[in-house]
């Protein structure tokens, strides 16, 4: 099929499919987007104020005020798309191929983004220049440009790991948020230090309370008669014990209550359990839900692998970069930064647990960013006022182009947000006349053609409607 530089439907044809009217769609979109807006963000602030313990006065002056203004801005955001879609078609006599989406959605993303809260644009900007980076990359897969590396999330978590985990270590090197969320993780043991041999000697914790622990443990249970369970668990339990306190410490390491092999364990252990906790609240609205319909379901919220999964990655993550720090201490007999490269690279495989291209794509975005306020910092990299709303009003339109012409090369769920945010009309957006110009727009919507009202057709599609009647949205 040729493909077409321009196509002179209207934007009733193209786009508001189910009202001729385009003020009354631009009306009909900020009005969904309006409802849809305050049902995301109201209880988000409300979550948001009692995890940070905010007092009173926050709740009295602040938090209506900055509901509605993040309120405002993804309302404007939708209603202002429209907009613009249709007063590019008046300008340009048509659509072509980058007019419907990016088109539009540039300068409604850009003056949406001067409504929201400036602390809350980098997060927004990160979000959206991860999701639109996707994006280009899979646009580029389907266009045969770039021939997709197997495992490649696993590779970029590795690098991006390897780099936050040596600035993690280095003087300086992170700073707010990233460091605390890596001291949390790591834990305070690898607390930045500069290349340096340790101290010679570390006071050691006693070790006699543990022994005569130890021995009346085994008194009671050879003198009391248990169940093969129970010995087993209090045989396996000394076990633990005699590893955890009598195993080999490098004198460079900080984990002056472990050794070596403990404290490896213990944070597998500590992290495997945050990941699986994490993954089980975050499916206990669906529970809640489905609790009284279907009460064969709740066993699920426990025992389902995704929990596992998470609680793996996390747990490896920390077991393997303790572990080869601690191995690199011992082969090396130093406590160096340069350690973290290595151990961070490595820790990096237990993504294989839990494979997902949003979170090596979101912090290596995250690194992206931490890199060039670096640059800024040392005098290499110039410092651009507004950097972060020119990226966001990109990345959007971005991702609306893809969402109009492309939509099997965006995330899904970011096309499930789109429809929510629209009130399903941004499905029947007449993508068939917009296969012209060789996106396959229409792959995904089996055939799906609007019917539109002849009396408003400026040229004739398949399927028009009778005089007088209306659409009607399912």
């Amino acid at each position: 099929m040729a493909v077409l530089s321009k196509i002179p439907h209207s934007c009733y044809e193209i786009g508001h499919t189910w009202n001729p009217s385009c003020t009354l769609s631009t009306l009909d979109i900020a009005t969904g987007a309006l409802e849809v807006s305050f049902k995301i963000y109201a209880p988000l602030y409300v979550i948001a104020a009692i995890l940070r313990r905010r007092k009173k006065d926050y709740y009295m002056k602040r938090l209506i005020p900055e509901i509605l203004q993040s309120t405002s801005f993804l309302t404007a955001n939708g209603g202002l798309y429209i907009a613009f879609f249709c007063i590019l078609r008046k300008l340009m006599g048509g659509f072509t191929s980058w007019s419907a989406g990016f088109g539009a959605a540039l300068p409604a993303s850009y003056i949406a983004i001067l409504l929201e809260r400036k602390s809350r644009r980098g997060l927004l900007t990160i979000y959206m220049a991860n999701l639109a980076t996707e994006t280009l990359f899979r646009m580029a897969v389907t266009r045969g440009i770039i021939t997709p590396l197997k495992h490649g999330e696993v590779l970029l978590f590795c690098l991006t790991a390897s780099l936050y985990m040596f600035f993690f270590r280095s003087k300086d090197g992170l700073k707010g948020f990233g460091f605390s969320a890596l001291k949390f993780i790591v834990g305070r043991e690898e607390i930045p230090t500069h290349s340096s041999l340790a101290e010679p000697v570390y006071p050691k914790p006693a070790e006699s309370s543990v022994a005569t622990e130890t021995e009346g443990s085994q008194g009671s249970s050879t003198g009391s008669p248990a169940s093969g369970r129970q010995s087993l668990i209090a045989l396996t339990r000394r076990l633990l014990e005699s590893i955890c306190k009598h195993g080999p410490r490098h004198r460079c390491c900080k984990h002056y209550q472990d050794n070596c092999l403990a404290y490896c364990v213990k944070g597998f252990v500590r992290m495997f359990s945050v990941g699986y906790l994490i993954q089980c609240c975050l499916k206990i609205p669906y529970a809640c839900r489905q609790v009284f319909t279907k009460p064969s379901l709740l066993p699920s919220l426990f025992y389902n692998r995704e929990n596992f999964q998470l609680g793996a990655f996390l747990g490896s993550f920390v077991s393997i970069y303790k572990g080869t720090s601690c191995v690199l201490r011992w082969v090396r007999n130093v406590d160096d930064e340069l350690h973290a490269l290595i151990a961070g690279f490595l820790a990096g495989i237990s993504m294989f647990f839990y494979k997902s291209t949003t979170i090596s794509m979101y912090l290596f975005s995250k690194l992206v960013e931490t890199l060039y306020f670096k640059g800024i910092e040392a005098g290499r990299f110039p410092y651009i006022p507004q950097a972060d709303t020119f990226i966001y009003a990109i990345s959007t339109a971005i991702c609306f182009q893809a969402a109009v012409m492309e939509v099997q090369n965006l995330r899904p769920s970011y096309w499930k947000f789109l429809l929510r945010l629209t009130k399903g009309r941004f499905m029947t957006m007449n993508r068939q006349a917009l296969d012209v110009f060789g996106t396959q727009a229409s792959r995904d919507f089996k055939g799906f053609v609007p019917k539109l009202d002849p009396r408003f057709v400026t040229v004739p599609p398949p399927t028009l409607l009778p005089t007088g009647t209306d659409i009607t949205l399912g």
